[in-house]
Formats: C-alpha cells, sequence, structure tokens
C-alpha cells in the first residue's frame, strides 16, 4: 500500500503568511482612518443630541465639535473642513475631508470621507 502525504509545502505556507501578512497591515492601516469616521459620526450625533445646539451660532457649534473630536483623538478634521449653514429649524453640518495614509513605498492610501448632520431645535438631529 502506497501512502500520500497530504498538506501544504513549506513554500506554500509562506506565500499564504506572505498574503495573509499583507492584507493585516493594509487593514492596519486604514483601521484608524474608519475609526476617525465613526468618531466624527459619533460626534455629529452627540451634537445633534445636544439641547439648545440649534440656537447656538455656527462659531459656538464648531467649536463644541471640536471639543469632542478632541477627545476621540481626531486629528484629520480642520476647521476648513467643517461648513454650516443655515437650514429649516436649526442648522445643518457638513463635514468633508480626506486622509492620506503611506502605504508602501511611493504608494499611499487615500480616504474620502463625507458626513453631514441637521442640528435642528429640540434637539432631534436628522
Amino acid at each position: 500500500m502506497k501512502r500520500t502525504q497530504r498538506g501544504i509545502t513549506l513554500l506554500g505556507f509562506i506565500i499564504v503568511l506572505a498574503v495573509v501578512g499583507f492584507f493585516a497591515y493594509v487593514g492596519m492601516k486604514l483601521f484608524p482612518m474608519y475609526s476617525e469616521y465613526y468618531s466624527v459620526k459619533a460626534a455629529l450625533k452627540g451634537l445633534a443630541s445636544e439641547p439648545g445646539t440649534a440656537s447656538s451660532d455656527p462659531a459656538r457649534i464648531q467649536d463644541l465639535f471640536f471639543r469632542r473630536l478632541y477627545i476621540s483623538y481626531s486629528e484629520n478634521v480642520k476647521p476648513q473642513n467643517v461648513k454650516i449653514r443655515r437650514a429649516d429649524n436649526g442648522w445643518l453640518m457638513d463635514v468633508q475631508y480626506e486622509v492620506r495614509v503611506p502605504l508602501v513605498f511611493n504608494l499611499d492610501v487615500v480616504g474620502k470621507f463625507h458626513a453631514t448632520q441637521a442640528l435642528v431645535r429640540g434637539g432631534n438631529g436628522v
């Protein structure tokens, strides 16, 4: 009776390990970008649920927003990325920014993020 060996060779294992390692590396580079985006969305929702925000002036709203972002260590959102404009029953806050993270050599990963939140009287944002 002939016995056949089964399994992966050392070369095959190294190739699989390299592919898995590369995707883990890319995931580690992308995770902070998306974590920051979810912090921005959480800050916007928190602002919308805070009573009296819709009655505040845009400078005060922007200050409250950046205080919330400071707590979550968000550093890619700048004041020029935040636009606040008058809406029907309050304000409409629009945050649009771009994050560029170096990946390997001269290749970068670019993430473009956009979040909008209505700050209406009564504290229930859309």
